[in-house]
This record gives C-alpha cells, structure tokens and sequence, in this order.
C-alpha cells in the first residue's frame, strides 16, 4: 500500500467550515495531523445573519477526534483577523481553503446591485481578502498550498446565477495569477469545481443526486492538492461523488485571413472562413497566456508567408515568448556517429587514464587482451547529438548564449556493453524546462542504439541557462532522474587525482569543442577567471576511480552513474573522491583540494555487485527469471514516459523449488525508472509485492500461464495495490525473445 498522506506540523485555514464542503475538509485535514483554523460567519445561504454555533460545533467534533482545531467567526472580507487566529494560536499557515460563499439567484433582468455586490464580496472579494493576508506569510517560509473553489456556473455559466457565475469565473483568474507569482516561493494556487449535495445546493439537485454526491467525496481531491508532494499549480479541477477530473483550454488552430500587411480584413473574409476558423481538428492546448501569445505568433508568421508579409515589431517580439517553454517536446531523429579504437583511447586520455595505472592498457591499448571502452564512454555519441547544434535550431524562438551554458545535472545507464567500435545512433527528446530564477534548466533525454536498433545506452542532460529564468515555468520535474546524498558516515574509501593543466586542451578533442575550456577571453565573457575543465572531464574522472575501486575496472560490472555539477574546476587542480559503499549502490562527492568546495554532489553509481550477490542468492545466477529481468529492463529503456504514467516500485520474490532465490525491483517511480536485482533502494517500500517460482516467472511472461490463473491457483501472490499490475502490460506481454 502506499504511503499515508499526513499534515503534522502543517496549519490549515478553512473558510466557510461550519458545514458542508468546508466541514468535511476540516474534518479530514484534522484527522491527518493538521492543526486547524475553522471560520465560519454562522450567517445563512444568502449572507445574513451571524452566528458562532457553526464553527464551535466543527472545531468540537475534531478536537473529540483527538484532532486539533480553534474557531474564528470574522467575515472573509476581514482576511487578515481570520490569517491573525492562525498565527496567535499557532505561529504559521501553511494551507489556505477559500471556500465560504452564498446564492442569491435571479435571472439577470431582476438582478439587484445588492444581489450582484453580495456575492462578489463573499466570493471573489473575500477569498481575495484572505489570500492577501496569507501570501505574504507562505511566500516567506517558502511553502504554502492555496484552493480557490470556483464551479461549473463559472465555467458554462448557468440561468439565474450571473452574479454567482461571474464572481466563481473571477475566482479560476485569481488563481491563476496566484499560481504564477507563488510558483517559484513553492506557493502553488489550485482551483476546483465541486458538485456536492450541501446547503447551498439542498432544492437545486436533484434528491437522488444529493444523497449521492456527498461532500466528502470532495475532500480527498482537496487534501491532495494541499499536500506537499503535490507539485501541480494553476490547474481547474472537478469532483463529484468520487470522480475527479481536470479542465483544459482548447483553442483551435485558427485561420489568418489576412493575406498581406497592407490589407484589411472584411467581415464577409471572417464569414466565408467559419467553418475553418471554428474547426477543432488539430486543435492546441495552451496552459498559459505565454504559450497562447506563443502560438498566436507562430500562427501570424507561418500562415501568411514570410515573401508576403513584413513582421512587424510587434509580431517578431511575441515570437521570443515561445523562449523555453516551447521546447518542451522537441524530438531529433536518430543521428549517427562512428567511432574507432582511436576514439575510445583518447576519451580514457581525457579523464585521465595512464599507461602507469594497474589495467592501464586496458582502456588505452587496442591489442590488449581486455581492451573495452570506459562505461562512461557512451556519453560522447549522446553528446554529439545533445551538442550538436540541431537542438537549439529546433528551438528558433529561443535564443541561447553560450557563454552561459553549464551543465546542471549528469546522468548515463548503460544497458549492454559498449564494442571497441562501432556506429551508433541517438534520439534526443527534451522532456522538461525548469524556472529556476536566476537561470532555465532544460532536461532532455537521449537513446543510443546499435546498427540493429539494440538500445545501448541512455543518457540524461541537464543543462543550466544563466539569466534565462523568471518565465513562469515550473521549478521542479517529476521526469528528471533524482539525486541522493551520500551516508552521514565516514567513507569506505578516498583517492585523489590531479588534474593536468592541459587536461581540458585534451578532454576537449572528445567532442565538446566549446572556447569557455581553452580560450580566455571567451571564458572571461562568461564570468571565468580563466577557461574551466568540461564538467564530463571531471564526472568521467569519479567514474573511473569508482570502477577501480569496486569494480575492478570491469566495465561490464558498471550499470549507471547520476550526479551533479556544483562548481567549477581549474584544469591543475587536484580532485579528491570519497565513496560509500551501499549494497550495490556507491555513493561519491568530488572535492576541489586546494579550494575545499564539491564540484560534483549527490552522485552515486550502481554496479553489479557479483561479491554481494553471490554471497545473499548464489542460487540467483542459475535463475531462467534473471533473463527476463533483463529484457525488461531493455523495454523499459525503449518505452520513454512509461515510469511517468505508473508511478509506482514492484518487488518481486523469485522462489526456486519453494526456497527464496532473488528478489527484483522494478522501479518506475523515480526518473525514468530502472530495473535492478534487490530490495528497492534507499529504504522505500515497494507499491506492489508478487512473489512466484522462477519458473513460473517465465512462463508467465512468454504467455504459456495466464496470471489470473496463476493468481486464482496460488502460483503468483501479490500484496499491495493489485491494480496497478494492470499497467505492466508493456513491459510484460508476451514476445519470443523472452
């Protein structure tokens, strides 16, 4: 099962709490640790009256449930008395539920100034008047979760509700806006449209509707949305009576009817154009006022015809704002690269390989018995394609400078053996642009094949653009592959190297021909003292002391290496490398010496750790399963997005003649998901756990047993969330090579 989501510590405030909607989610909220403000006006449907009994009763039924929780009575347009409760009873806020509101229905003929002024300043005014108390304070301590409750009136507007239906639409803008300026303080703003049978609606639904549609199937989509694992902002959401859904905009892609820049455009060239302007077919899905200015540029510009049409400034302005945002997506074609004996030599002279090493001519001799690749090799055919300059022309709308290009974030998987040469191809998609202020963060992923179409190796960029920030995108990625830090212990082994003052001259030959690591001026128009070493030269330079140390330079025993690059290294400098050794995971951090600053933090590599796995299953070897862990592991490598729609680790318990034999992790929660032969790692608990014999493993997989069968007759047990064994199939049908 998975993990319960708790709010201990975390301060809620819910307004109009006395009951329905707003009662069910203090109820839940202080049921899950959260300490609670419940406001309440105690006034009726229509907004009059006052009363404490409302609040008084909800703040008794959590505190009776061992929950915590004081009442306030102000009207939300005193936002700050209600911010001010929150703060002398418990010194924060950390969750802000606009949900107070009254009807006052009329058809719009017999709408009254106090009806439309009433329900504007409950609604819109008031959720405005408590969120501006309560931004400040979350902005500050960097964290806050705001739901603004809008309503399928404001979405489709509704007969009699006018003043209702504008006051919940202005409520979806407010958000918005919200979203967009708490976004980079982690003070994310969400909208929701609840049907649910409460007061407000006892007489509008239908009786059997009402007694279904209870208030507390709406509660779960609000809590989640307030937790801090949610990372999702700015969106409209939907719930009723235990569905739940999101709202999109859609806008179709239009047609420009004017055919030059002098000419005006007729109402007659709109009417014969309708049917096309109107059409939804290929239609866009912009998420924010950018992306819909975005396409509108790239609509002017491309319909009408460059030879036609002079941009104007306006128009050659708008198209920067495709900038970052719009390379999410972007995919380059296969590209090729060929490389020899020589290539693989002179990679291992960069991170700085040496006839005198023990194994030395191992990576630098072709005529050596072991003769191989580095296993971090692999970056140099990815790179060709990451570097190439096909990317960025993909991107015309977004112009970057060099000089201000570093590399954030390195990861490289290796799923077989690189040859001594070869011709490979890499595919490149970005997957994520990130916000983080003072720079973009663009996260693109890379896959390398043999000329067969066999998945080699997979590679994940991430490169940091400095000043390119502050464009309202997203600060943090589901789709990037995390980091750890290492053990708070001391480390099982330490070595030092020192770089060569002409080691990035060297390095560079490998591809990155990039000036900022061999010419001064250039380096100092970046903001360098003096040319830097390539962060690969560094990160390759771990990669080979790591597999030294505890993979005695077999690079068949070195699965995949994540890091980041934290600061800068003068070629000269020396590096010192601490490891930790964690089942068949080895922690590291790469130190400048001579400046006692990390270079490369949270790295870590895995192995496979042949000492570990013969002494726990010495049976594990001899397993038919093992195979088709492999097999799965290259699926997954060719099924890009596949850990992003599961969400989820699987832990398998392989038995053999009814005695435990190995356990394999499919994880496909982190990153873009891995397969490894253990526990799952760094102490999380699996999602589902199935445990089956190692022959029964493989018959189930190549077709020959039906799982429900398995199931039903004993052969395959599982724990945990069942259902999402369902989105295995990929991964598990049935293929003859298995």
């Amino acid at each position: 099962m998975s993990s319960t989501l708790r709010f201990d510590g975390k301060v809620a405030i819910i307004t109009g709490a006395g009951g329905g909607l707003g009662r069910s989610y203090a109820l839940l909220f202080g049921s899950r640790g959260a300490k609670v403000v419940v406001n309440d006006l105690g006034g009726d449907t229509k907004g009059e009256g006052k009363s404490s009994r409302a609040a008084d009763k909800v703040v008794e039924e959590i505190q009776n449930a061992g929950g915590i929780a004081v009442a306030n009575y102000n009207s939300v347009e005193d936002g700050e008395k209600i911010v001010q409760t929150a703060l002398d009873n418990f010194g924060r806020v950390d969750i802000l539920v606009n949900n107070a509101g009254i009807l006052r229905d009329r058809s719009f003929a017999r709408i009254s100034d106090t009806d439309w002024d009433l329900v504007q300043r409950v609604h819109l005014r008031g959720a405005f008047m408590v969120t501006r108390a309560a931004f400040p304070i979350m902005k500050k301590q960097k964290y806050g979760r705001i739901i603004m409750t809008s309503s399928t009136s404001g979405v489709y507007g509704n007969f009699g509700q006018a003043n209702y239906s504008a006051a919940k639409l202005g409520l979806l803008g407010l958000s918005n806006t919200v979203a967009i300026e708490g976004y980079k303080y982690n003070v994310h703003c969400n909208t929701i449209t609840p049907v649910s049978g409460t007061r407000m609606t006892e007489g509008v639904l239908p009786p059997e509707m009402f007694d279904e549609l209870k208030p507390e199937f709406v509660a779960p989509l609000v809590l989640w949305l307030c937790h801090e694992d949610c990372e999702d902002s700015g969106g409209l959401y939907k719930a009723a009576g235990g569905w739940y859904g999101k709202f999109r905009w859609e806008l179709t892609e239009g047609l420009v009817c004017q055919k030059s820049q002098e000419a005006l455009v007729t109402p007659e060239e709109v009417r014969d154009n309708w049917e096309k302007i109107i059409d939804f077919k290929g239609a866009h899905h912009p998420a924010s006022t950018y992306e819909d200015s975005a396409l509108l540029a790239m609509a002017l510009q491309g319909n009408r015809g460059n030879s036609k049409v002079k941009t104007n400034p306006t128009a050659a302005s708008s198209a920067s704002l495709t900038g970052p945002l719009s390379a999410v997506g972007v995919n380059l074609k296969a590209r090729s690269f060929t490389y020899n004996a020589k290539d693989v030599i002179l990679y291992a002279l960069g991170v700085g390989v040496s006839t005198e090493d023990e194994n030395g001519l191992q990576f630098l001799y072709e005529n050596s018995e072991d003769f191989s690749p580095l296993p971090t090799f692999g970056i140099v055919p990815s790179q060709a394609t990451m570097m190439g300059g096909e990317l960025w022309s993909q991107i015309p709308g977004w112009p970057v400078d060099f000089t201000k290009l570093l590399h954030g974030e390195m990861y490289i998987e290796n799923i077989k053996p690189l040859p001594t040469s070869a011709t490979l191809y890499t595919e490149l998609k970005v997957v994520d642009v990130l916000d983080k202020g003072s720079g973009a963060v663009l996260i693109s992923n890379t896959l390398t094949k043999d000329e067969k179409g066999d998945p080699v190796s997979w590679a994940q960029w991430s490169l940091f653009i400095v000043g390119e920030g502050n464009f309202g995108g997203p600060r943090k990625s589901t789709k990037a592959v995390p980091l750890y830090d290492a053990p708070k212990r001391s480390p099982d082994a330490t070595e030092e190297f020192k770089t060569d003052i002409d080691q990035a001259a060297l390095y560079r030959l490998n591809g990155d021909r990039n000036p900022l690591h061999i010419d001064p001026a250039f380096a100092a128009m970046g903001g360098f003292s003096q040319p830097i070493l390539h962060g690969l030269c560094f990160f390759g330079i771990a990669a080979r002391i790591i597999l030294k140390n505890f993979c005695k330079n077999d690079a068949k025993l070195f699965k995949a290496m994540k890091t980041r690059f934290a600061r800068s290294v003068i070629p000269g400098q020396t590096l010192v490398v601490d490891m930790w050794k964690e089942g068949s995971r080895i922690f590291f951090t790469c130190t400048v010496k001579e400046t006692k600053q990390a270079c490369l933090t949270g790295g870590y590599v895995d192995i496979v750790d042949k000492d570990s796995r013969m002494t726990s299953t010495p049976i594990s070897l001899q397993l038919s399963s093992s195979a088709v862990f492999h097999e799965i592991s290259q699926r997954l490598a060719n099924t890009p997005g596949t850990a992003e729609k599961v969400k989820a680790i699987f832990l398998w318990n392989i038995n053999k003649n009814k005695t435990h034999a190995a356990q394999w992790t499919l994880d496909l929660k982190h990153g873009p998901g891995s397969v490894y032969e253990g526990a799952p790692r760094n102490g999380e608990k699996p999602n589902v756990t199935l445990t089956l014999e190692d022959d029964d493993m493989v018959a189930l997989v190549t077709g020959k047993l039906n799982a429900q069968k398995a199931f039903l007759s004993g052969k395959l047990k599982v724990s945990g969330n069942m259902m999402l064994t369902q989105k295995l199939q990929a991964l598990l049908k049935p293929q003859a090579k298995m």
